[in-house]
């Protein structure tokens, strides 16, 4: 195998920091430039003691150019708004992206509404490869620019497109509920994020405007030609890691559990990193803990007339840093298990 040199930005977050792990044991992406904008300068190990094997690299400025020189692939895990000015730069000399954040998943009329800024690179929008792996893997090879999707997007996403696309349930407005753990939220201390306010705490934010609204609404249109409607409520519970969304659609007249069931499970037949759970299971993100799993479910409630569809991951995995990896070495022509844990940390 080839060495492809590669970068993390963003790699003092607790994205970049899952990528460096996990590209620890990567057999062809060697990571050779670790940025950083607050804590360039400073050692990987003072911001990530648990990385051991590089805990002495230096995280080094954003610079494009220099990162340009000295990788082929970039893993951006930067905040919302920084990608977009960064990413430009490192295209156009040649490099291949794969961005973490929501920079480069919508059209960039919806930047302004549901993002809050005026996106300045528009020209690379229509470019950029949505990297939903089990759905779009195969326009992914020789991508330039790869938009990871969000965490709460995945399952959403990967739970209704089959059933949409089978006509299993309809397309008018598809309630979504998202629970996520804090380290959604970021590194960045907040007092939304402290201990004493989450712990024993479940609450709402962002309703109804959340940036992964359209992004499901988006995802699901290019899965399946449908333009469905997305109320999403996110909350935040008192757990380090962990997404679980419940989403209530339309059922169609006559259609059942195993229907439902069959439809996902046909779908994902021999997909590495999803599980369909059999009628009567029940999804639990811990059983995702630290691996790029999705757990999936489907139910029937013929006396409301609704289909309920689970999923389960670990947001900073397949909801992040593992999707990422993943997308990059479907970019690369590589297994796109190559990597990536199946089995997760327990109990």
């Amino acid at each position: 195998m080839r060495t492809i040199r590669t970068a993390v930005l963003g790699a003092s977050g607790f994205s970049g920091g899952e990528l460096v792990r996990l590209l620890e044991g990567h057999p062809s992406f060697a990571v050779r430039y670790l940025g950083a904008a607050s804590s360039a300068g400073s050692a990987l190990g003072a911001v990530h003691p648990h990385l051991s094997r590089m805990a002495a690299a230096e995280l080094l400025p954003l610079d494009p150019a220099a990162i340009a020189a000295e990788t082929d692939l970039v893993f951006s895990a930067l905040p919302n708004g920084a990608a977009a000015a960064l990413v430009p730069a490192m295209l156009e000399a040649g490099t291949t992206v794969i961005d973490l954040s929501g920079d480069h998943r919508l059209p960039a009329d919806d930047y302004p509404a549901w993002y809050g800024f005026e996106h300045p690179s528009p020209a690379w929008l229509d470019k950029a490869v949505y990297g939903l792996p089990e759905l779009f893997g195969d326009r992914l090879r020789g991508a330039r620019l790869v938009a990871s999707p969000g965490c709460f997007a995945t399952p959403v996403i990967l739970g209704c497109a089959p059933l949409l696309a089978a006509g299993l349930i309809g397309s008018s407005t598809i309630h979504v509920d998202g629970k996520t753990g804090v380290s959604g939220a970021g590194r960045g201390p907040s007092e939304a994020t402290s201990f004493a306010s989450t712990e024993e705490s479940i609450r709402p934010y962002r309703v109804p405007g959340h940036q992964h609204t359209p992004e499901m609404e988006r995802g699901l249109e290019l899965a399946t030609g449908r333009t469905p409607r997305v109320l999403f409520a996110p909350h935040l519970v008192p757990a380090v890691r962990g997404v679980v969304t419940t989403c209530y659609a339309r059922l169609e007249e006559g259609v059942t559990t195993e229907a439902l069931t069959e439809a996902l499970a046909a779908a994902y037949a021999g997909r590495a990193f999803v599980r369909v759970l059999e009628p009567g299971g029940m999804v639990d993100a811990k059983r995702t803990r630290g691996t790029n799993m999705i757990e999936l479910q489907a139910l029937a409630d013929p006396r409301s007339g609704t289909a309920v569809i689970v999923g389960a991951i670990d947001n900073l995995i397949k909801g992040a840093a593992g999707q990422a990896i993943q997308n990059a070495n479907l970019v690369h022509g590589l297994d796109e298990a190559t990597a990536l844990p199946t089995t997760a940390v327990y109990p």
